[in-house]
């Protein structure tokens, strides 16, 4: 027997073992349920709700649980795990202050369609309602960054819940599922019995779409003379990258990705014209405003890609796939909506779709854009560019790492100069902006791609607001490495404040940053730091060389602006293309 189908034996006998029904304390079902589900890694930090939960895990060696050092950096780092590996990401925390630390990082995961189930403890039953210690209404008070979410009364159901529960999370639109479990049903026994049916009443998303409308997508590309696709996180999540790819290929239409899409469609095709939105680049929102006709893929006409919404896209007909039909219509007008998952419609689409062939001038054009306004920006060699630090790790990297970012300037350069060509290879809080969520998503992403080379981007304000969970880094040996982008500065709110509010500069300066060099060896984590280019290729270099987790702080120019940028009440042809302007 080789050593592959020793594991799968493995495996099978551990099924077999944690589905024999039997009596158990509702602890032990719940960690059972979350390894019958898949559940690789759990992210968590324990409290007085869950200690019988925690106590289960007590010699319970098929549970595989990684202790952060904060709940904020549990729910990221579980969002980064299923970002990165396409499964379900879990949680756990414990009642009160631990579930509403929580509350952030759910917002994060439901704005950008993530499925995580979120397991909390809660006082016991009796106490339920009472201001007990520790009591919280975690279920109340998320109710509106839910996908779903459980109060656990009896104990026999929690097995069915869990069931549900990472259905819900990750079939229709993603998004995170809350799990809420009073102390003593965490303690009382019940017959165990592993549910492997899936029957909620009123729950059945579309996943095939109206054949008709794929039809009238499909004569309108014939009939269209500057088509343009925009694909959004939702091919992503589909799992329809290669769809797309073909779709694209069959039909020749020049294609832009949404923050959240970046990696769907490989940035190298000719036809690729960048971001859109508010710090798109050039040929990406002139083919828009110039387009007879929008494929919307996957994405939800985000504000920050629409701007103005009067005068997006003024001229053309506007066709939007998406698997949540409330999505469809509510920020753009939609003449032909397709409801379906995405790699689905695109199976459909791909054998009947034809080339436009009335748009060869507007390739040209599109090109023509594409070499006369490329991303640009004035480099030095007396200090350093973050534009230049994101290609150099691009190139260090060859394009192939898993990157996390924060939120801010950093995260839009990365966007910008980081060039992704597979999907599940780009993670950041793309709806919610949160600050914080860079560093602990990549050790989720890197455990659950023990083999890539993730790279966490982050400015150093959002680095110091979960720095802590470098500990969980030094002790495992989780190999992250992290780049800090440090301009001693709120970067993005000194540009809004530099460009919008007339230089009124307020409550923006970080240079009482710690050193982040000493940081990282305070927490037995390597560190470097680079101030030229000389520098920044070296220590990148040694920090890909180093086996474990490194971190390498650039100081960079601290007046450096992210161009394009569209102001707020204009439309995104609008542009300010900046110092090479």
């Amino acid at each position: 027997m080789n050593a592959h189908s020793a594991t799968l034996r493995s495996k099978e006998e551990i099924m077999e073992k944690l589905m024999k029904p039997e009596v158990i304390t509702g602890s032990e079902m719940l960690l059972r349920s979350l390894v019958l589900e898949g559940a690789e890694c759990v992210f968590g930090y324990p409290g007085g709700a869950v200690l019988f939960i925690y106590d289960a895990m007590h010699g319970f060696s098929d549970f595989n649980h990684l202790l952060t050092r904060h709940e904020q950096g549990a729910i990221h780092a579980a969002d980064g795990y299923a970002r990165a590996s396409g499964k379900v990401g879990v949680c756990i925390a414990t009642s009160g202050p631990g579930a509403t630390n929580l509350v952030t990082g759910i917002a994060t995961a439901y704005m950008d369609s993530v499925p995580l189930v979120v397991i909390t403890g809660n006082v016991a039953t009796s106490f339920i309602g009472t201001d007990a210690f520790q009591e919280a209404d975690i279920t109340g008070i998320t109710m509106p960054i839910t996908k779903h979410s459980y109060l656990v009364r009896k104990v026999e159901d929690l097995p069915r819940i869990i069931h549900e529960a990472f259905h819900i999370a990750n079939t229709g639109r993603k998004g995170p599922v809350l799990v809420d479990i009073p102390k003593d049903v965490s303690a009382q026994t019940a017959l165990f019995q592993p549910v492997k049916e899936v029957n909620i009443r009123g729950y059945n998303p579309t996943v095939h779409p109206n054949k008709l409308q794929v039809e009238k997508m499909l004569k309108a590309i014939t009939e269209a003379e500057r088509p343009v696709i925009l694909a959004g996180g939702g091919v992503v999540y589909s799992g329809g990258h290669e769809e797309l790819l073909e779709f694209v290929t069959k039909s020749d239409i020049p294609i832009t990705t949404t923050l959240l899409g970046l990696g769907a469609y490989p940035s190298g095709n000719e036809l690729w014209m960048g971001m859109p939105g508010m710090h798109g680049t050039y040929t990406a929102n002139t083919a828009i405003q110039s387009a007879d006709l929008l494929i919307n893929i996957g994405a939800r006409f985000d504000d920050r890609v629409t701007m103005k919404l009067q005068g997006f896209a003024p001229k053309a007909k506007i066709v939007h796939i998406d698997i949540d039909p409330a999505e469809i219509g509510k920020n753009v007008p939609t003449d032909i909506p397709i409801v379906g998952d995405i790699k689905t419609v695109l199976q459909l689409a791909n054998k009947d779709v034809k080339r436009a062939d009335h748009a060869d001038a507007w390739r040209k054009q599109v090109q023509a854009w594409k070499q006369e306004q490329p991303l640009r920006y004035v480099d030095s060699n007396e200090e350093l560019k973050p534009q230049w630090v994101i290609e150099m790790i691009h190139e260090a990297t060859k394009g192939e790492a898993i990157v996390t970012t924060d939120v801010g300037q950093h995260q839009m350069w990365a966007a910008q100069y980081y060039k992704f060509n597979q999907p599940r290879s780009w993670i950041t809080s793309g709806g919610l902006g949160t600050m914080g969520f860079g560093f602990p998503s990549a050790i989720g992403a890197q455990m659950a791609c023990p083999d890539r080379v993730v790279v966490s981007i982050n400015g150093d304000g959002g680095m110091q607001m979960c720095a802590q969970e470098l500990a969980i880094c030094a002790i495992n040996n989780i190999p992250v490495k992290v780049a800090i982008i440090n301009n001693q500065v709120l970067g993005m709110v000194r540009q809004w404040q530099e460009i919008i509010y007339d230089n009124r500069y307020s409550h923006i300066d970080l240079a009482g940053s710690p050193d982040f060099v000493k940081l990282a060896e305070a927490y037995g984590v390597k560190g470097f730091r680079a101030t030229n280019k000389e520098e920044a290729n070296a220590a990148w270099e040694e920090a890909l060389k180093h086996p474990g987790p490194a971190v390498v702080e650039f100081v960079v120019r601290k007046g450096e602006n992210v161009y394009p940028m569209v102001t707020q009440g204009n439309t995104i042809d609008s542009m300010i293309l900046g110092d090479a302007e």
